[in-house]
C-alpha cells in the first residue's frame, strides 16, 4: 500500500501522490472510504491515476463523483473511461461543459486546433446531473461549495472546501491565469471578476488546475487582475507561448518530493 500524501486533511493530488508530472492536477478528495475525484486529466495517464487510487487503498466502488472543473480536452478526456471503470460515480459539471462534452465538441474544448495541428480524441461523454453557484457537493461528512468562475471559460467551477479553494485554471502560483482565447469563450471581465471574488474571499489556500498549490495572496492576484485589465485593450495574447518554467520549477519540486 502507498502512503497518503495529503496536502491538506481531506485532499490528495495525484501529481503529488506520483512526484512526477502527470498532467493537470487531479484532486482526489475524501471522507473515509468515499471519495471523488475533481478533474481526471488525459486519457494516457488515466491507468496510472487509477494504479495511484489503488495502492492507496480507495475501494473503487467507493467514488462517488466525476468532477470537471470544465471542458477542456486536458482536464476532462478520460472522463469516458472513467465512468466505465467506475459506474456508481456520478458525473457533474456545468450545464455548458455538460452541452459540450455530451456532443464531443471538439474547437471549444481545446481537442482541435488546426493551425498547431493539435487533433485529440474527445470521447464524448453523459452527464448524470450539473451543478452551478451556489450548490454543495456532499461527501461523507464534507461539504463542497460550487462557485461559478467564468472567465478562462463558460463552465469554469471552483469548489471551496473550508479554507480551501479549488480554483480550477483561475489563477496559478506564479500569477498566470488559464490562457484567454476568443474562441474558446473567454471573457476578460468575467475573468476579472472571477479573480476579485477570489481576492475578497477568506479563502486561504488556492489549489490550481495546474501546478503547485500555494496560498492566497491578494497582492499577486491585484497584480493579476491590473495585468487583464490592460489585456482588454491589447492583442498580445493568446496560445502562442512556447514554455512554462513554472512546470520546470515543478518538475524539480517533485523529483525531490517536495510538496
Amino acid at each position: 500500500m502507498l502512503a497518503r500524501r495529503d496536502l491538506f486533511p481531506h485532499v490528495l493530488e495525484m501529481n503529488y501522490q506520483a512526484r512526477r508530472r502527470l498532467g493537470c492536477c487531479v484532486y482526489l478528495v475524501y471522507d473515509q472510504d468515499d471519495w471523488m475525484l475533481i478533474d481526471l486529466g488525459y486519457e494516457d495517464t488515466w491507468d496510472d491515476i487509477v494504479d495511484l487510487i489503488r495502492q492507496l487503498d480507495f475501494p473503487l466502488a467507493n467514488c462517488r463523483y466525476l468532477v470537471a472543473t470544465h471542458a477542456d480536452v486536458d482536464h476532462v478526456q478520460a472522463l469516458g473511461r472513467a465512468k466505465e471503470m467506475l459506474p456508481g460515480a456520478k458525473v457533474v459539471g456545468h450545464p455548458n461543459a455538460r452541452d459540450l462534452l455530451e456532443q464531443g465538441e471538439r474547437i471549444m474544448t481545446y481537442a482541435e486546433i488546426a493551425a498547431q495541428d493539435i487533433a485529440l480524441d474527445m470521447p464524448k461523454v453523459k452527464f448524470d446531473a450539473t451543478i452551478d453557484e451556489g450548490d454543495i457537493l456532499e461527501l461523507g461528512s464534507l461539504k463542497l461549495e460550487v462557485w461559478h468562475t467564468p472567465g478562462h471559460a463558460p463552465a469554469q467551477l471552483a469548489f471551496r472546501l473550508g479554507n480551501l479553494l479549488l480554483s480550477g485554471d483561475n489563477i496559478y502560483r506564479d500569477g498566470c491565469v488559464g490562457n484567454i482565447d476568443a474562441h474558446h469563450g473567454s471573457d476578460i471581465p468575467d475573468f476579472i471578476a472571477s479573480l476579485q471574488r477570489i481576492r475578497d474571499s477568506d479563502v486561504e489556500w488556492l489549489l490550481p488546475s495546474h501546478g503547485p498549490w500555494f496560498p492566497k495572496n491578494n497582492a499577486m492576484l491585484q497584480r493579476t487582475i491590473d495585468r487583464l485589465d490592460q489585456y482588454q485593450h491589447m492583442a498580445d495574447f493568446g496560445t502562442c507561448a512556447v514554455d512554462w518554467p513554472l512546470m520546470d520549477e515543478w518538475d524539480e519540486e517533485l523529483a525531490h518530493g517536495g510538496g
